[in-house]
């Protein structure tokens, strides 16, 4: 079972986390994880943070000689502005801002200063998803899954995705600052976000994750909470802003007739059963199909505005404006990154728990066998047979 653990603040010395559950024998260095790392940190519209933090982790346990130990893998990530806190007073916050987590962190821990809320709550955290996702990226690759994504829409610019692999389209994305395949639409954004910034507001959008090569089989509906396009989704909706999650066009299908939504089977000249379309986004019943699976993400505008939004100041009983804490402008094409660890790691702890292994052998070897028992059944034909219902 892949689980882990983040810890630390915003503003602290340091972010921490664990992850339990790989395999050993997976070549891990810090080079994938810090490559996704500046990746997360890159984008127009970004806040000061970003200009002071060069975020490389270093790894602590279970890696030796390059190799994943089966043990659990600390992270460690220290915070450059540290430096800038260390020793400093600083006037609490008592006006919470709408959107953050000021107030009902407030409410909920007592808070005298809700910066204490702030300093968890913040998106910062997602550095150390971002480390854990990494890992959890390179045994999907192992096994011939890959995971990657790209801005579909940003504050209601849409963009036109070609049908290509998606390691190409994040390799068309990663070309410009919006993190979006469609250089037309990515212009386009780029000028919004300026005039966003102009006005001192925000603007969100949405995320697309997709994964290929997943086998067919992973998750179940046996159990709720064994539905894997489920647990994708909390996965997805625990990052910071995100209010929304589909599987596929889902939205767009709700408002379509079944029979141009379902997605028809055939045999194909080689004996194979296919299907042509992918509407329901790579799962039927909690469970994946073998197509491609297909994840949105809604995030809202990033709750920190220059221009400051009305509140109370909880010291006083008086209504004010907001006090304007450093962020960013937008961040959805940031968040990309964190989508694709959350997905990775959805990805990685269903495989290991459909197949096992505590090696990384183990692990491909059960993973091919598990295509090819697929692959067999489906060839050889259902022997069907009527099947009668009895209570003992």
């Amino acid at each position: 079972m892949i689980r882990f653990l983040t810890a630390g603040e915003s503003h602290g010395p340091q972010l921490t986390a664990i992850l339990e559950g790989l395999p050993a024998g997976l070549p891990l260095t810090t080079e994938p994880i810090n490559h996704n790392l500046a990746r997360r940190q890159k984008g127009y519209g970004s806040g000061g943070r970003m200009r002071i933090e060069k975020d490389q982790v270093t790894i602590t346990s279970g890696v030796v000689r390059g190799l994943t130990t089966g043990g659990p893998i600390a992270f460690q990530l220290m915070n450059r502005d540290w430096a800038n806190w260390e020793g400093k007073t600083v006037d609490p916050i008592t006006r919470p801002r709408p959107g953050h987590a000021d107030l009902t962190g407030g409410l909920k821990y007592h808070y005298a200063d809700l910066r204490l809320a702030l300093e968890r709550a913040s998106a910062r955290e997602t550095a150390m998803r971002v480390a854990v996702g990494s890992c959890c990226s390179l045994l999907l690759h192992e096994v011939g899954a890959v995971v990657g994504g790209y801005v579909a829409n940003l504050g209601g610019i849409e963009a036109e995705v070609p049908a290509l692999p998606i390691s190409e389209l994040v390799a068309r994305s990663e070309e410009n600052e919006m993190r979006c395949p469609d250089p037309i639409a990515a212009a386009e954004m780029r000028e919004l976000v300026k005039r966003v910034r102009k006005a001192q507001d925000t603007v969100g959008g949405i995320v697309q994750v997709v994964a290929e090569g997943v086998p067919a089989g992973l998750g179940s509906y046996i159990q709720w909470d064994r539905r894997l396009e489920a647990r994708l989704a909390y996965a997805v909706m625990s990052i910071q802003a995100m209010k929304g999650v589909e599987i596929g066009p889902a939205f767009d299908n709700a408002l379509r007739r079944g029979t141009e939504v379902h997605d028809e089977i055939f045999r194909a000249a080689d004996g194979h059963v296919v299907r042509r379309s992918n509407n329901a986004g790579g799962f039927e019943g909690g469970i994946t199909t073998g197509q491609p699976l297909i994840v949105r993400a809604a995030m809202k505008p990033i709750s920190t505005i220059l221009a400051g939004r009305r509140s109370v100041n909880l010291a006083t009983g008086e209504e004010e404006m907001t006090v304007y804490e450093r962020s960013d402008f937008t961040a959805v094409h940031r968040a990309v990154v964190v989508v694709e660890a959350m997905v990775a790691i959805t990805l990685a702890a269903a495989l290991l728990e459909t197949v096992g292994g505590d090696t990384l052998d183990q692990v491909k070897e059960r993973t091919e066998k598990l295509r090819a028992d697929q692959a067999r059944w489906l060839h050889e034909g259902v022997q069907a047979a009527p099947y009668r219902w009895q209570i003992p």
